[in-house]
């Protein structure tokens, strides 16, 4: 192998490895600590009852102190008028009420607190046994599990709400269970002081479709003839999801799990900054996990998008999306938003730009395909679509996804042989030249002017190109990276087995035992012994064997290539999909099998080679 071909190979390696490092946590914002969530403060908003013209029983006189007691600290406007709870003229709901609404493929848990909803499960996806939770729960150390809300309404802009100064509504409402996929939820608030007939109603009202993973939502502020406008420190309502999207992981390493925080905008797609106020207003903003997602599509205008990573206390990281609606001088506020949660599958969320979906009037032209495209270094959509496209072809013929990687790499390795075997002859006939190249070096060492010329003649007298050992090598690099790209986030691979018992999903690690009692192996971290990257290891060693020439055993470059770079990347692997690890393995085997025959006919091509001519000779300098 020629010193060009060595070169290639280490720049590649670190390209990659800087690549796995370096450069892509910063695709995705770093799970970086931060303190707790601030502590809570008096309510931002206090129910009241139904304004006094309304018929019904007064409420029991505890009740009525009770809520007279509550105010809100949202502020109208620079004079700080509170807006406050009325007197209750009649029975407010005393205690929580669930509702549940279930379709073919979506359980969702709403509660009257506040009228948010506390579980999302989607029932045609598994998360270790269970179905997956998409509004992630915080779990505490002593073991205790505490429901979150999603989809919170508090009287104040985002400023306020992540501060504390103003927290999100969690009275009880009255519940009206609309059909069997559609619930409203209501109550009453008074602006000023206690006892003012300033008095609004809060309307919020679910609608869910059959075989939907989106869900309308609607929000209603109705003032009547006593609340001309809505103003809270400059905004109507700041309406919030959080505090984390699901499944559950351990940590957002940026590689197993990561988020990234998107806004779309005429056409466009924009990766925004964490807790930075978004750009422009988007036509859809979304979280974006590995496998799954929330898209926010705010059917309104006058609106703000700020993604927050505000931690909350018994969950490893936070991943929050805040929507204020800006104050409006009206009396009545209707707006509409439509919410996506559940899987990043292209072929679901087109049905979303094309009108295929329940919805009516259908909704179209929303691209929220774009919201499943992979966005890392090194990725190239068009190779991994076409990729992807093999790969589901080789599965529906072969219905393991295992077998269909494995399969899939041995076509793109028959494909990319020629290149391999060009590569090959390249470093073949280097060395064969590279006496001559040396002698030439020698001779013209004082001249680099000289040597060069001598050197571009002599290559062009053999008929060789000094690149075209590194060529073909570097033509199979956007390969390697979408090949990689593909088997480290195709929605398929979860949950797919290849093995039973051993690698039943290719879009985890392996194991074959895992250490007892959660025990992590200090500095790495690693939970459980796994046996392919051993695997990956041997196999990388023996293709360093099965590759090496007489004339690089000697050679430092080469042992380091040999020896150190495996090693290093069995750390790098040691907890990647197994899927990766096995197209992985699979492609050295093959690699080992194509270099094998390629050196046969390597060897017959040089027995048969007529001999090398002699030495280059530099002349003699004639005596004066």
């Amino acid at each position: 192998m020629e010193k060009n071909t060595i070169l290639a190979i280490v720049f590649s390696s670190l390209l990659f490895f800087v690549w796995y490092l370096v450069v892509l946590p910063r695709f995705s914002p770093a799970d970086t600590e931060q303190g707790s969530a601030p502590a809570q403060t008096t309510e931002t908003a206090a129910p009241v009852q139904a304004a006094p013209t309304a018929v019904e029983p007064a409420a029991p006189a505890a009740q009525e102190a009770q809520d007279a007691a509550s105010t809100i600290a949202a502020t109208d406007g620079a004079d700080g008028a509170a807006a406050t709870e009325a007197p209750p003229p009649s029975p407010v709901p005393e205690k929580e009420e669930r509702i549940i609404i279930e379709t073919d493929i979506v359980i969702a848990v709403l509660s009257s607190s506040g009228g948010d909803i506390i579980s999302y499960k989607l029932k045609e996806h598994n998360d270790k046994g269970q179905m997956v939770e998409m509004i992630l729960p915080s779990v505490f150390e002593n073991g205790t599990v505490k429901e979150n809300h999603a989809f919170t309404i508090a009287f104040g802009n985002r400023e306020d709400v992540l501060s504390g100064r103003v927290r999100p509504i969690d009275a009880y409402f009255k519940v009206n269970r609309l059909s069997d996929l559609a619930v409203e939820f209501s109550r009453d608030f008074a602006l000023g002081a206690s006892g003012s007939e300033e008095v609004f109603t809060l309307i919020k009202r679910y609608e869910f479709k059959p075989n939907e993973y989106l869900f309308e939502l609607n929000i209603t502020l109705d003032g009547g003839y006593s609340v001309r406008n809505f103003d809270f420190q400059g905004a109507s309502y700041t309406l919030s999801f959080g505090p984390q999207i699901g499944p559950r992981f351990e940590k957002l390493d940026q590689r197993s799990e990561f988020r990234q925080y998107l806004t779309y905008n005429k056409n466009k797609v924009r990766q925004e900054k964490i807790n930075t106020l978004s750009r422009e207003v988007p036509s859809w903003a979304a979280i974006v996990g590995k496998y799954f997602t929330l898209i926010a599509i705010p059917n309104i205008n006058q609106f703000d998008v700020f993604f927050s990573d505000q931690r909350e206390p018994g969950l490893p990281s936070a991943s929050r999306l805040l929507i204020t609606r800006q104050a409006l001088n009206n009396s009545r506020v209707e707006d509409k938003y439509y919410f996506y949660l559940g899987p990043k599958k292209p072929e679901i969320l087109d049905t979303y730009y094309n009108g295929k979906n329940n919805f009516t009037p259908p909704l179209h032209g929303y691209q929220l395909a774009e919201a499943a495209k992979t966005r890392t270094f090194m990725s190239i959509p068009p190779l991994e679509n076409f990729l992807k496209w093999i790969l589901m072809v080789l599965y529906r013929i072969v219905p393991n996804y295992g077998i269909a990687i494995i399969l899939l790499t041995v076509l793109v390795k028959l494909l990319m042989f020629p290149l391999t075997r060009k590569g090959s002859e390249s470093t073949l006939k280097m060395q064969t030249l590279a006496p001559r190249i040396k002698e030439i070096q020698e001779k013209y060492k004082d001249n680099p002017q000289k040597m060069n010329a001598e050197m571009a003649e002599f290559y062009k007298k053999e008929g060789y190109n000094p690149l075209s050992g590194c060529l073909p090598m570097l033509i199979q690099m956007p390969i390697f990276f979408a090949m990689y790209n593909l088997f480290n986030n195709h929605f398929d691979l979860r949950g797919a087995m290849f093995i039973p018992y051993w690698i039943p999903d290719l879009s985890l690690p392996e194991s074959i035992w895992d250490f007892p009692g959660g025990f992590r192996l200090p500095l790495l971290g690693w939970n459980a012994l796994r046996l392919l990257p051993f695997i990956y290891v041997g196999s990388q060693l023996l293709y360093g064997k099965v590759t090496q020439t007489p004339d690089q055993k000697g050679n430092t470059q080469m042992k380091m290539m040999l020896y150190v770079m495996p090693v290093m990347f069995f750390f790098i692997l040691y907890n990647v999909p197994s899927g990766l690890l096995i197209y992985w393995i699979f492609s050295n085997v093959l690699t080992m099998v194509q270099q094998v025959s390629i050196n046969k006919y390597n060897a017959s091509k040089r027995a048969a080679a007529p001999a090398s001519p002699g030495p280059v000779i530099a002349p003699k300098k004639k005596k004066k």
